[in-house]
C-alpha cells in the first residue's frame, strides 16, 4: 500500500512538472505597432521590423512571434482608431512605434502625446506590456517644436514604468546607404541596424514578460 501511495505521488508531481514546462514554453505573442517603419514601406514581407526581429530573436533561442500590424502614413491618431482591433487577446506585449507622420504634418506635439498615453492606457488596461520606440521631431520643424515633440516619449516611458527604446531610426537616419532613395525609410541593411540595436532593449523587455507569467 505504501508502495502505490508513493507511486500515485510521484506521478502527481511529474504531472505537475509537465505542466509547469509547457506553460514555461509557451510561444510569447508580440505586436509591432506602427507606421511605414514598422510596417516595411516598399520592402518584402521578410524584411519588415517585426520580421527581422522575431528571426534574431529565435537565432538567440527565445521562442517569440512577432505580427506586423504597422500600416504606412499612420499618425497616432490613426493608431488609436485602430489599437483595440489590431492587437488581438492573447498578446503578451506591444512594441509601439508612432509619431513620425505627426511631425513631418506639424501635428501639435500635445495632441500627439494624448493619443500615444491613450494607446498606452488602453494596452495596460487589458494586461499588455508595452515597450515604447521613441521618435525624433526633424529639424526643419525647428527648435520649439523639437523641444514640445522629443520629449514624449522619456517622460511616457517614465511615467507608465514602460521599457523605452529613445530613437527608432537610430544609426539609419543619418546614414544615406541604409535608406531607400527617399531618402526616409531604411532599405533591408537599414533593418538590419534597426533590429541590431534594438536587439539589447527588445530583451529586456522580453525578460521582464517572463518575471509576470
Amino acid at each position: 500500500m505504501a508502495l502505490k501511495g508513493f507511486q500515485r505521488v510521484f506521478l502527481a508531481l511529474m504531472m505537475t512538472f509537465a505542466l509547469s514546462s509547457t506553460a514555461r514554453a509557451e510561444t510569447i505573442s508580440l505586436v509591432g505597432f506602427g507606421d511605414s517603419l514598422m510596417a516595411g514601406y516598399q520592402l518584402p514581407p521578410e524584411d519588415a521590423f517585426p520580421a527581422r526581429l522575431e528571426k534574431a530573436l529565435k537565432e538567440k533561442g527565445l521562442d517569440v512571434t512577432i505580427a506586423n500590424a504597422g500600416v504606412s502614413g499612420d499618425t497616432s491618431s490613426g493608431g488609436l482608431a485602430r489599437i483595440d482591433w489590431s492587437v488581438p487577446d492573447g498578446t503578451k506585449g506591444v512594441i509601439l512605434e508612432l509619431g513620425a507622420n505627426d511631425a513631418l504634418r506639424g501635428i501639435p506635439p500635445e495632441e500627439t502625446r494624448k493619443n500615444i498615453e491613450a494607446m498606452i492606457t488602453r494596452l495596460k488596461d487589458r494586461g499588455i506590456a508595452v515597450l515604447l520606440a521613441g521618435m525624433m521631431a526633424p529639424p526643419n520643424m525647428g527648435a520649439d517644436y523639437a523641444a514640445r515633440f522629443n520629449p514624449i516619449y522619456p517622460e511616457l516611458a517614465q511615467k507608465y514604468g514602460l521599457e523605452l527604446y529613445p530613437f527608432f531610426l537610430d544609426g539609419v537616419v543619418t546614414e544615406a546607404k541604409l535608406k531607400l532613395e527617399d531618402g526616409m525609410h531604411p532599405n533591408g541593411d537599414g533593418v538590419g541596424v534597426m533590429v541590431e540595436k534594438a536587439l539589447p532593449v527588445v530583451e529586456r523587455f522580453l525578460a521582464t514578460l517572463n518575471k509576470t507569467e
